[in-house]
């Protein structure tokens, strides 16, 4: 997610429980909300952003 389409698009993403910003982890592909302690896994450029498919953070 490099591409200035993307970054936008990163932007105005945000957590579905908390509504909080969220950060990009470029090693893991996925997207942080500290705020739910979740992990959205990003795949083929495509964000998944249900709570089923996020890992917990420690």
């Amino acid at each position: 997610m490099t591409d200035p389409t993307d970054r936008r698009m990163l932007e105005s993403l945000v957590c579905p429980v908390t509504q909080a910003q969220l950060t990009w982890d470029a090693e893991r592909q996925e997207l942080i909300s500290r705020a739910a302690s979740l992990a959205f896994p990003v795949r083929d450029g495509i964000p998944i952003m249900l709570v089923g498919e996020a890992r917990k953070l420690d």
